[in-house]
């Protein structure tokens, strides 16, 4: 069997430049092309993984199906490739010394001396290549967080370059970077690049690609002065111009013919068999839709969107499927109260609250459901978004005053959501919720049902509280039932009100199965839904 090929993408002059989107439209092009192709994220933090970092410090935490809470560029993997990424698509700085400081207490280092070299990179290198000595993918890609000359990333940036020492014509390196314009002169300015090239130099990287952030065309005379200055060829020079949307990039980048580098550099052939058929069919019914409908995302991050990154770009999915634009209102929580409805809420065409953890803004969440159930308004509730749509109806139609979520009043007197009993007396946090894919039996004749077309689904979890089933029969006595339970812990999982024309909220998060080929069907017929109420509206 050949042997598994491996590409580095580094950072410099600055963070968020995309090396998220840029790995991911390579490997989109590679795939499209026949390879076997995954991606992994090595992030030079030293928490074990984002799951109790707060999403204004990372974005929204993404969990795989087999349970890892992972970077939200992960989400950007699966979206793209249509393939799922797990524990060993992200490695965080945390848990590399985790298993390193483990080795040492068991005495496997057989008392060495435990240093970053050789002991730090060693594990970073076996991370690295765990994908790839799995006989499953011809192409790994490795994006490396940060930037270089971060502190923090230089174990990295070492490990890559003992890699490339080992692998020869088996790697490559492409370095994302800036080439910034100053509207004072009129020029674009290509000394940040060379400094960044150069310190990947000083610490024994050679870059083979440079993918240049830009606002501008580059021009020949600057790929040229790149070229020349940071030791690559000409061709190499791929320019990366600011996109109208990030599945533009993976087309751009096509016509900058970044593929066709990458393959010649690593000995790979090159048939004409590229198929973006499909991609280019989604890009041409999200840039020309026939509808447009307005949906309110009720959150309490909202001030940073990437908090909420997976239900955006699942929206954007399902909005091409059904050839609609999907406007997001972005509303805060906190800033909603029953005085403000109306004001704030007017004029949706549907309703989606977000899942998160804790009290603040939850009321605000509560009021919003409210309106969308007696409004008529389609909804859809996600996780946190579910429960509060079961304590909404508790107070307001079964009449139980003061139902809650053991999560906001431990001493409620109908605590309606309540937490697991393998979750009482849990102390630590990290890693201890319900993680990762769980089945899901259907009832027919739902709205689920209907959405999914089979008796049973699979999808990911990322929660500690469960509805609490002694209410069930109250609940479903008076018009919320429960349309698709756990069936190994006969947990509730989805429930909707039957005489309402859309109101669903489920205990999952169907927003990290979404992908290009595959838009998540809950999406779908939520965004479907939206648009029928539209067209009702302003008939």
């Amino acid at each position: 069997m050949p042997s598994t090929k491996y590409i580095f993408v580094t950072g410099g002059v600055t963070s968020s430049l995309g090396k998220g989107i840029i790995s991911a439209s390579l490997a989109t092009l590679l795939q499209s092309r026949g390879y076997s192709v995954t991606i992994q994220k090595l992030d030079p933090y030293i928490n074990i993984d984002p799951g109790t970092l707060n999403p204004y410090e990372h974005g929204e935490c993404y969990v795989t199906n087999d349970g890892a809470e992972t970077d939200l560029d992960l989400g950007h993997y699966e979206r793209f490739l249509n393939r799922p990424t797990s524990q060993a698509n992200n490695v965080t700085t945390g848990r590399v010394y985790q298993t390193v400081i483990e080795k040492e207490r068991r005495g496997d280092y057989l008392g060495k001396t435990v240093q970053v070299i050789p002991h730090i990179t060693d594990e970073i290198k076996r991370r690295i290549q765990l994908l790839g000595n799995t006989g499953e993918f011809e192409i790994v890609i490795t994006e490396i967080g940060g930037t270089v000359g971060d502190i923090e990333a230089l174990p990295y940036i070492e490990a890559v370059r003992q890699l490339r020492w080992e692998l020869g014509d088996d790697s490559l390196v492409v370095h994302l970077t800036l080439v910034p314009y100053l509207a004072a002169t009129g020029e674009m300015k290509t000394k940040p690049t060379q400094h960044s090239v150069q310190k990947l130099q000083e610490s024994g990287i050679q870059p083979d690609v440079l993918v240049c952030r830009t606002e501008h065309d580059l021009g020949e005379d600057i790929r040229k002065k790149l070229a020349l200055f940071c030791n690559v060829k000409k061709e190499a020079v791929v320019q990366s111009i600011d996109a109208e949307t990030i599945y533009a990039v993976p087309i751009l980048m096509r016509n900058q013919h970044l593929d066709e580098v990458v393959l010649n550099r690593l000995n790979l052939p090159i048939d004409d068999n590229l198929d973006l058929v499909n991609w280019k069919d989604f890009l041409y019914k999200l840039r020309f839709p026939k509808n447009e409908v307005e949906i309110g995302l009720i959150g309490k991050y909202v001030e940073l969107k990437d908090s909420y990154k997976s239900i955006a770009e699942a929206f954007i999915h399902a909005g091409a499927t059904n050839e609609t634009k999907v406007k997001i209102r972005w509303i805060h929580s906190e800033n909603l109260s029953k005085d403000s409805m109306e004001k704030t809420l007017g004029g949706l065409d549907g309703i989606l609250v977000a899942p998160g953890f804790g009290e603040r803004g939850f009321e605000g969440k509560l009021d919003a459901i409210r309106y969308a159930r007696e409004s008529k308004v389609p909804f859809l509730g996600i996780c946190l978004g579910m429960q509060a749509a079961v304590i909404e109806f508790a107070r307001n139609v079964l009449g139980f005053e003061g139902a809650n979520s053991t999560e906001m009043d431990a001493d409620t007197a109908y605590p309606v959501i309540d937490l697991m009993e393998d979750q009482k007396g849990l102390t630590r946090k990290g890693g201890t919720m319900r993680l990762g894919a769980c089945d899901c039996a259907l009832k027919e004749d739902s709205i689920a049902y209907g959405v999914y077309r089979r008796p049973t689904i699979s999808e990911r979890h990322r929660h500690r509280y469960e509805f609490n089933n002694q209410y069930l029969a109250d609940f479903e006595k008076n018009g919320m039932i429960a349309t698709g339970k756990n069936p190994d812990m006969d947990l509730v999982e989805i429930v909707e009100i039957p005489d309402h024309p859309w109101f669903m909220g489920v205990q999952f998060h169907p927003e990290y199965k979404s992908t290009v080929a595959n838009p998540h069907p809950l999406f779908v017929k939520f965004v479907a839904a939206a648009l029928k109420y539209s067209e009702n509206e302003n008939a």
